[in-house]
């Protein structure tokens, strides 16, 4: 008997989970594997978070059920944050809503926005969960191609070509995940005019505003005239402050998408533990240098990766953002395509990287490589590599 529901086949197989099983098998058996396929940050959380986190969580009012929305003192935090960061101004009681990560904020965000056959808009490749949260919702994904010769930036004029019957939602994420690019404050411009003429809600995912580099700075999709009146951004402490397993990010923007998102959640949550939440205020008020560091650390990596790659032979561009380097597969092994070459790194290189097919179909012929080890043991991923490729 098939119990299971339709939407679950519509998921394709979790081309990520392969390859990190067989990472965790090799190291098992004594092979040391060089990960570089999940976006985990490796550096500890800062000692000020951490105190904050067990000085809270000694106190027993903490312990119980917590606000699926957040508990207030953390969203006026947000709201003062992107005042002093981007300039704009927040309502953190309408405007605000914590979040147990990204992943789960955009996955309840389209429960809350698609109905059965809503078509949303969303780049490819991609960060996964930006298709997938579509479809786990009943919707259908109109893909936005992402070209190396558009230096991986959405072309609003081919948007428009076919667009009709007309999206609901349009997804974004700068910089971007998988590929590292970057836009600036008038691209958000440009996009908010389209999604308000052709009525679009406007959904952005800033992961990595504070992982940046070469004198780049980010801007907020919210600092765009207009944009609250139809969108919304996540931000994430995952990257800025090295607390992925913590599960903290926010939603903020457009009141009326910020409240459908606190109903949906209210049927589903209870909110982040409460002293996360307080150790979260606590990583807001980081001093600006320590979040810098943190990106000179990837910057640093990055440098040492894509440098050596390029002097044993694999062209590989620097990316301006994200602790990820994407790579286009060496001529020679351009046949294998992304999943098989993956494999091929990680059986005679011992390198594991994410095949750039697992971020959608236009990812193929790429690799993601992620800056998640320190500067010695990308060197060694260096060389194991050129023994294996570049012989």
């Amino acid at each position: 008997m098939n119990f299971l529901s339709k939407r679950l086949n519509r998921l394709p197989p979790y081309m990520f989970g392969k390859l990190k099983q067989l990472t965790h098998e090799r190291r098992r058996q004594g092979i040391d594997v060089i990960d570089l396929g999940m976006g985990n940050p490796s550096e500890p959380t800062p000692k000020h978070i951490i105190d904050k986190l067990c000085e809270a969580a000694r106190e027993p009012r903490h312990h119980r059920y917590s606000i699926s929305r957040g508990i207030f003192n953390l969203r006026r935090e947000v709201a003062w944050h992107y005042e002093r960061r981007f300039g704009v101004e927040i309502d953190p009681e309408h405007e605000a809503i914590a979040v147990i990560g990204t992943k789960e904020g955009l996955s309840h965000l389209a429960l809350a926005l698609i109905d059965q056959g809503d078509l949303a808009l969303v780049p490819n490749p991609t960060f996964p969960i930006h298709i997938y949260s579509i479809a786990l919702a009943g919707g259908s994904v109109v893909s936005i191609p992402l070209r190396e010769e558009d230096e991986f930036v959405p072309n609003l004029a081919e948007i428009a070509r076919d667009i009709w019957p007309r999206p609901k939602v349009l997804i974004l994420s700068f910089p971007h995940n998988p590929t590292g690019a970057v836009v600036d404050l008038s691209f958000f411009e440009e996009i908010v005019h389209f999604a308000k003429k052709h009525e679009i809600a406007l959904v952005h995912d800033l992961a990595y505003a504070d992982i940046v580099f070469d004198g780049y700075k980010a801007p907020s999709l919210l600092q765009a005239k207009g944009a609250k009146e139809i969108g919304v951004e996540f931000i994430s402490l995952s990257k800025s402050y090295n607390m992925a397993g913590w599960r903290c990010g926010f939603a903020v923007g457009n009141r009326d998408i910020i409240e459908a998102l606190a109903r949906i959640k209210g049927y589903y949550d209870y909110g982040i533990f409460a002293p996360i939440q307080v150790a979260s205020i606590m990583a807001l008020r980081t001093p600006p240098d320590v979040v810098k560091e943190n990106a000179e650390i990837y910057r640093r990596r990055r440098d040492v990766l894509v440098d050596g790659l390029n002097r044993i032979g694999w062209k590989v561009q620097k990316p301006k953002g994200t602790m990820f380097v994407w790579a286009p597969i060496p001529e020679p092994y351009r046949h294998l395509g992304s999943m098989d070459f993956a494999m091929k790194l990680l059986d005679d290189a011992e390198v594991c990287v994410s095949p750039g097919a697992g971020f959608g179909h236009n990812g193929e012929g790429y690799v993601r490589i992620a800056l998640v080890e320190n500067e010695n043991r990308l060197r060694q991923s260096v060389r194991q590599i050129r023994q294996a490729l570049f012989k």
